[in-house]
């Protein structure tokens, strides 16, 4: 599966975005593993944001962005979201979409390593 990221951009502290991540290609689909976003700031290593599982109804965030950035998945749209809400300067980064391994959820869920296939990432970059 290839992944396609989108819906990056400059956006003032407290604003909102919406990020999208579709699937596309032969095999392997966004609907058929659980999915996750990661980000990486400039000098930084690459962190979890949020996962969510194969069906949707289990959701993990990084404590930080917690009340703040939803994810959420559309299968019939082959296609995962992650809804920023009050967004603050330090969540500036590129951030990336990602396919699980495997079908397990909260089998080292927060870990970039247990994700195999990779978008190619959208800025986010929020003014202070």
């Amino acid at each position: 599966v290839q992944l396609q990221a989108s819906g990056g951009g400059l956006v003032q502290a407290g604003g909102s975005l919406r990020l999208s991540c579709v699937g596309s290609g032969s095999g392997r689909t966004v609907s058929s593993y659980p999915m996750g976003w990661f980000r990486q700031a400039p000098g930084k290593e690459r962190e979890f944001v949020a996962a969510i599982s194969l069906s949707g109804g289990s959701t993990v965030y990084k404590d930080s962005v917690k009340g703040r950035f939803s994810i959420s998945r559309d299968n019939a749209e082959n296609a995962v979201y992650l809804q920023m809400s009050s967004a603050k300067p330090e969540v500036t980064a590129t951030y990336y979409c990602a396919a699980k391994r495997d079908l397990t959820f909260y089998t080292r869920t927060t870990y970039y390593d247990a994700y195999d296939k990779w978008g190619q990432g959208t800025q986010v970059t929020v003014s202070s």
